[in-house]
């Protein structure tokens, strides 16, 4: 598994909005996320399909700048009626995914991160979109799964990522050193879906590998990526702990950006 293609991120953007949407169909869009408590239901939403026309108007505008929030056209539904927020997510989703298609990946635009492009805020958005819907799918009590080469590359985005805040400056990513500790990622359903973190006195690094590490974290490919994404408690007996918990437990409260 590798990096998707910008039709496949496209694609994911579209499916899992959709998948958003009939997750808070007739849920109680006031009830507190457990995993972002700041926020209600709805106000997830909202933040999903404002993030979707954020990036769709960077993307149509060819833009140099960050965009600022009230440039961004229709960045709100039309009033308070849930079937108001289902039609709005479903549109923001389209226009962003029409803007991604008609450019391509490789157009340069404005992005916050290391890679200025189109093709950035395609898999970004499609990332971002399958951690909210984890979301929404906790707080509403409801099924979820994610495919294994998204799921794979949500981890492996969430890496870069990572590695990004803390050349940035992040001062809780800037903890994330110690020679001779390593975080073994183990898909246990996904042949090939293991990942490496090796801790050095500078930072640390990742690669795809199968070899032992100071603590393993093992089980289906979703839950992993779940656990990875702080979504799903590392002591939930959908996965399996071997080894120094404790240095995952750090890894997690540390691999943080913003």
């Amino acid at each position: 598994m590798s990096r998707l293609t910008h039709d496949l991120y496209c694609d994911e953007i579209i499916a899992r909005t959709d998948a958003l949407r009939a997750t808070i169909r007739g849920a109680d869009l006031g009830a507190t996320v457990p995993t972002c408590p700041d926020w209600t239901l709805r106000e997830l939403a909202l933040h999903v399909g404002r993030a979707h026309r954020w990036a769709g108007e960077i993307v149509r505008t060819r833009a140099t700048e960050a965009v600022p929030s009230e440039q961004v056209p229709e960045n709100a539904p039309g009033s308070d009626d849930p079937a108001a927020l289902d039609a709005w997510l479903a549109q923001g989703a389209a226009r962003t995914v029409e803007a991604l298609r008609a450019a391509g990946p490789d157009e340069k635009v404005w992005s916050w991160a290391w890679e200025r492009s189109t093709g950035f805020w395609a898999r970004r958005m499609a990332h971002e979109t399958i951690v909210h819907h984890a979301d929404a799918a906790l707080t509403a009590s409801s099924e979820y799964e994610v495919a294994p080469e998204p799921a794979a590359d949500t981890i492996e985005e969430w890496l870069e990522i990572v590695a990004f805040a803390r050349a940035a400056g992040d001062k809780r990513a800037a903890g994330l050193t110690g020679a001779g500790r390593s975080i073994h990622l183990h898909a246990t359903d996904v042949p090939g879906a293991e990942w490496l973190i090796e801790f050095g006195e500078d930072g640390f690094t990742w690669r795809r590998a199968h070899e032992k590490a100071t603590v393993a974290l093992r089980g289906p490919l979703t839950d992993v990526m779940l656990v990875f994404n702080r979504r799903l408690a590392a002591d939930s007996d959908r996965v399996e702990v071997l080894g120094d918990a404790e240095l995952l437990d750090f890894w997690l409260e540390r691999a943080v950006f913003g």
